[in-house]
């Protein structure tokens, strides 16, 4: 985030009053990591979302959660950091409208509840600027991109940039809070209580047709270990959990992050990637009824053993695949080792070469 506040002990009360408010909050994940840790938490942020508000209401309460701190009249806007007046909601090209940093068509939930109109992903934003960013992808680009119709007072310059159609780019100070409300929507947004299983990729054009993915999975790890959370985005998600009840953990504890997906040390200052050398990057569809598709990515050529538990820890399927290193596709049809269709449920699929493994949940409808 990298603003400055009038007073710099703001974040340090900040912080004593989301720790005094939220001391038991994350007790049910103490000592859990990797796909544990990702269920574990979704729990917590699924059972206390307690409320949720129509995409017709949700003006009123981004006036709210992104209030300026330093002008109650004002929100701030995403990707360019203007403050605005409340008041200049709008589709004009000066005024702010509502952005879904998951751009809805990734996963074409719409503006419908909960995913199309949770707070956590919701954020003024000039209306020139959103309808430039539209559904792209977020990773490093090329190209600096200026506003040619700036409210009254910003020169229109943004600090963002984009690379062809299907990557965007937001200034320095908005990269680490877009990567943790996407982290956050990968976690709340899973398949088990929603149609759809929103998941991270490290791949640009990631939903040509309305997959529920989004990238570059590396580059926003890069990007919230060198922008790391502060008083602002603390604030705001003190200020969600007021109207709709739960928090973006990433804010509260940004080593999840890594316990999850992988990358540096979320505790030190060396932001150094490391992307492991075999994960899981995506199943489609999830919920599936006859086939799906998981999506391995490895570092090396080995071979890969894939195998599906139920809920009990029983092995349903077994396979073994002769892969070159990069990018593959498996497929489980969703029978047992006998050929028979294994029944409705949660499944767990875990993926092995060389020594490593990566573990992921499927849903059979």
């Amino acid at each position: 985030m990298n603003r400055i506040f009038n007073k710099y002990t703001l974040l340090l009360l900040l912080l004593a009053t989301v720790f005094c408010l939220n001391a038991d909050y994350y007790d049910a994940v103490t000592g859990l990591s990797g796909i544990a840790l990702k269920n574990g938490l979704h729990t917590i942020i699924h059972s206390t979302h307690t409320h949720s508000y129509s995409y017709g209401d949700l003006e009123e309460q981004m006036k709210v959660t992104d209030q300026d701190p330093n002008n109650s009249n004002n929100v701030i806007e995403l990707y360019t950091g203007w403050s605005v007046p409340k008041s200049s909601f709008g589709g004009g090209t000066t005024q702010w409208n509502k952005e879904h940093t998951w751009s809805k068509s990734h996963g074409n939930f719409g503006e419908s509840i909960p995913a199309g109109s949770d707070l956590h992903h919701l954020r003024p934003c000039d209306a020139t600027v959103n309808s430039f960013k539209g559904n792209r992808d977020f990773d490093n680009c090329s190209t600096a991109y200026t506003d040619a119709s700036p409210p009254s007072g910003y020169s229109g310059v943004t600090g963002c940039k984009s690379t062809g159609s299907y990557s965007f780019e937001p200034r320095d100070a908005d990269k680490g809070d877009v990567a943790r409300m996407l982290f956050y929507m990968a976690v709340r947004y899973d398949g088990v209580d929603t149609s759809y299983n929103l998941e991270l990729v490290d791949y640009v054009n990631s939903s040509p047709s309305s997959q529920p993915l989004y990238g570059k999975l590396s580059t926003l790890l890069a990007w919230h270990m060198a922008d790391p959370p502060d008083a602002w985005e603390i604030l705001r998600n003190t200020r969600i959990q007021n109207l709709q009840g739960n928090r973006n953990p990433f804010v509260d504890h940004p080593e999840y992050v890594s316990s999850i997906w992988g990358g540096g040390s979320d505790n030190d200052d060396d932001i150094q990637m490391y992307i492991p050398s075999l994960r899981i990057s995506a199943i489609y569809p999830n919920p599936f009824n006859s086939e799906t598709a998981i999506t391995v990515q490895s570092k090396t050529s080995a071979p890969i053993t894939t195998t599906v538990y139920n809920l009990k820890g029983q092995r349903v399927f077994h396979q073994s695949y002769a892969l070159p290193a990069g990018e593959n596709k498996l497929q489980w049809n969703g029978k047992d080792d006998n050929g028979i269709s294994a029944p409705a449920g949660v499944y767990f699929i875990r993926v092995e070469a060389d020594k490593q493994q990566a573990l992921a949940r499927i849903v059979k409808s």
